[in-house]
């Protein structure tokens, strides 16, 4: 077996990959990745993303640069243009990023679930009872971005985006693993809110939840960096018109970004369990008439 191959038959023990990826002061390694990612040393750049390439299938081919100046700019790379093409139906709600599809479904009144067993609420995740009764019995959907993914997400659909809200929280890890053993890991996580509305009035809601190594979310449209350092709950009114497809902003690490959408949209036939997504792709459908 490959050094890759014992690395992760070695981190898949889910005792050991939860004590190592949460079980750490995770607020602190946190801090330290943000300010290491950044270094610009050609020896700590090409060390730190070999040892990436050990633990993950990081594949740099369709990276719009082939060098960087450090992690974090590796990180959030740009591809080169035409690679992620929005669905060009009127009616489709596009992947806002490149993810592995978890749980989604009908929200129950107000209650969603982040795996089978484990609900959490709306008001939890969001924090405002006027947008939870938006999205009662709505449609929800979940995105996980691993460690290698392609980290920036992008507009899913012509809205415009009334409002921010940074929710300070957490950093747990949000893979699957994590998911099992910590209730409501999405509401105690670090989390953006960027709430859209949708032509028809309807709201279309994104929600990037932060994890563990993941030092900041960006969105242009603010020009500003959320991470820990801002104080929240914050709130960030804003009129910004976005083209389905747009850049909206960057993590600077894998996380997670829950997509809520009206009741009457459907999912597209593409969305499952487990299923990889590209930034682009159909997610969810207006039906016709």
């Amino acid at each position: 077996m490959t050094v890759k191959g014992l690395i992760s038959a070695f981190t898949q023990q889910e005792d050991l990959n939860f004590l190592l990826t949460n079980r750490i002061p995770r607020a602190a390694v946190t801090r330290f990745m943000g300010w290491f990612s950044k270094i610009e040393n050609p020896f700590v750049r090409d060390a730190s993303i070999a040892c990436w390439r050990l633990f993950s299938d990081l594949d740099l081919s369709e990276a719009k640069k082939t060098e960087f100046k450090s992690l974090h700019d590796c990180f959030t790379r740009e591809l080169r243009p035409g690679l992620r093409p929005a669905d060009p139906d009127p009616g489709v709600v596009a992947s806002p990023s490149d993810g592995i599809i978890g749980a989604f479904g009908r929200i129950e009144d107000t209650k969603l679930f982040q795996i089978k067993g484990a609900p959490y609420s709306l008001l939890d995740l969001l924090g405002d009872p006027a947008l939870v009764e938006r999205h009662r019995n709505g449609r929800y959907l979940t995105l996980r971005l691993t460690s290698s993914m392609y980290h920036r997400f992008h507009a899913p659909y012509d809205a415009t985006i009334e409002r921010v809200r940074f929710i300070h929280g957490d950093v747990w890890n949000v893979n699957p693993i994590a998911l099992k053993r910590v209730e409501r890991l999405f509401c105690r996580n670090e989390r953006a809110v960027l709430e859209t509305r949708l032509a028809s009035g309807e709201a279309l809601t994104l929600v990037p939840v932060a994890a563990i190594l993941v030092a900041s979310i960006r969105l242009h449209f603010l020009d500003v960096t959320l991470n820990a350092q801002s104080r929240g709950p914050v709130d960030f009114p804003c009129a910004a018109s976005m083209r389905k497809g747009d850049e909206l902003g960057w993590f600077e690490h894998g996380s997670t970004i829950i997509v809520l959408a009206p009741e009457h949209f459907e999912f597209a036939d593409n969305v499952a369990d487990g299923a990889r997504v590209r930034a682009g792709e159909a997610l969810l459908r207006k039906p016709k008439g």
